[in-house]
């Protein structure tokens, strides 16, 4: 069990490098990934489930392993996403910088980011919080009752999870080297 714990939360996790990308490579796959959520879902209707923007997010705050990189991109993503979307401008902003900021935050606290059981409970856990954080945002913000049915979560947020880990092997591809 200590080996196994090591291995998550060891010293190596502590000192993995930091991720670098082509700037241009942050833009478009926030742009495609924002895309992908808005026209997709209208054509595969069973896709709708999948939050692609939200995992490009947890991704990214992961792998530059700072906060402030990571409510940025939450912020640049969330607000874009606002912009697309018949919602009040700003909701998806607060809630995918929220969770920019504490995906960059738990990256530098000793998580191997780098093992896919973690990125796969990271993928669940910050899912289940964007969700969360969503409907006390519409609830208090905006006053409407907001639709959160925590079984449907759970299993939603199971499903982005399982997504989440060869997503993130896929874009573990697009790091520059050296």
């Amino acid at each position: 069990m200590k080996e196994f714990s090591e291995r998550l939360f060891g010293d190596a996790a502590r000192k993995a490098p930091i991720a670098r990308f082509h700037p241009l490579i942050y833009v478009g796959l926030a742009l495609a990934a924002i895309l992908f959520q808005v026209y997709v879902p209208r054509l595969i209707s069973f896709l709708s489930f999948l939050d692609l923007p939200l995992l490009i997010t947890v991704y990214f705050a992961l792998m530059r392993r700072s906060e402030i990189v990571g409510l940025g991109f939450g912020a640049f993503v969330g607000l874009v996403q606002d912009s697309l979307s018949h919602q009040p401008l700003g909701m998806f902003g607060i809630v995918k910088t929220l969770v920019g900021y504490f995906a960059g935050t738990l990256s530098h606290r000793g998580f191997d980011v780098e093992n896919p059981l973690v990125r796969g409970i990271l993928g669940f856990f910050f899912y289940a919080f964007h969700q969360l954080m969503y409907w006390i945002m519409v609830r208090a913000l905006l006053g409407q009752p907001g639709d959160f049915n925590p079984r449907r979560e759970l299993i939603l947020g199971m499903l982005n999870a399982v997504v989440a880990i060869p997503l993130f092997h896929l874009l573990d591809k697009l790091k520059e080297r050296g």
